[in-house]
């Protein structure tokens, strides 16, 4: 499973402004979640791939999320084409019409299967989308950027914490199944998909303790620096919009209203 954390650079992505990134993803998101035309959609999924380019990102990283979405996105196709409610009939009911309640349901139709397509590329671009903002921002700058944009230093802590958290599960997912392996114990490895959801408890159990424990000890080591004492924080760093920044977020709005335009035309 690819790992989302901050991945050093020196591309224009990395150097932008923080506040300027979290504003274009957050505008992209509500983009896609709007968009419902194929080419207009598809752009935007193109776009993304050109953004991971310039980011110096490497691209194998999209091959992980697909290897995970696969399944999930062949369940969106197929209950979208039996229960979208299309025109065009490929497939007859495959549900009997005597059955109860549900009798007559099931017709696969071409509408449901490109609505399914359009499902499956939306999560695809916002997957590819929202770890762009974790891969080129540090920590420091994440949590300045979001104070910078008036958003309370304790929840900006929570929510950044919480990121940083990611990659630290995981790593300990890793270490769990490494440790069960060599005990014989190879389920997640070679097991088919049963074997794997009735091996779960043996992998969440061993995490969520490693997860209490080190939230415990991440509060007594607040509590020792007495934070959230002060109501007024200053920062080693600051950031400064500059020229460059200014030009991307023009840019940037002006492309995502001309795509929003775009899927209306």
């Amino acid at each position: 499973m690819p790992r989302i954390r901050y991945i050093a650079g020196d591309s224009f992505l990395h150097r932008l402004d923080p506040r300027v990134k979290f504003i274009l993803v957050i505008m992209a998101t509500l983009l896609i979640f709007i968009v419902s035309n194929y080419i207009v959609l598809t752009l935007a999924f193109l776009s993304t791939l050109l953004v991971w380019k310039l980011a110096s990102i490497p691209l194998n990283i999209i091959s992980g999320y697909l290897k995970l979405l696969a399944g999930l996105f062949i369940i969106i196709i197929i209950l979208q084409a039996m229960f979208y409610n299309g025109t065009t009939i490929l497939l007859e009911p495959l549900l009997p019409a005597f059955v109860p309640i549900l009798g007559g349901l099931g017709n696969i139709t071409l509408e449901g299967i490109l609505f399914g397509l359009l499902l499956s590329l939306r999560v695809l671009t916002l997957v590819c989308l929202l770890p762009l903002f974790i891969y080129t921002t540090s920590l420091e700058n994440m949590i300045l950027g979001l104070v910078k944009l008036g958003l309370p230093y304790k929840i900006a802590f929570i929510v950044t914490t919480a990121l940083n958290q990611m990659p630290i599960l995981q790593e300990e997912i890793e270490e769990i199944i490494n440790a069960q392996t060599l005990r014989g114990f190879t389920v997640f490895e070679s097991g088919n998909f049963l074997e794997k959801l009735k091996a779960y408890p043996t992998l969440v159990l061993p995490l969520v303790f490693g997860a209490m424990r080190r939230s415990q000890l991440m509060g007594v080591a607040m509590d020792s620096r007495a934070f959230g004492v002060s109501k007024e924080r200053t920062f080693i760093t600051e950031i400064r919009m500059k020229s460059l920044d200014w030009l991307i977020l023009v840019t940037g709005f002006c492309y995502l209203t001309f795509l929003l335009l775009l899927n209306f035309i």
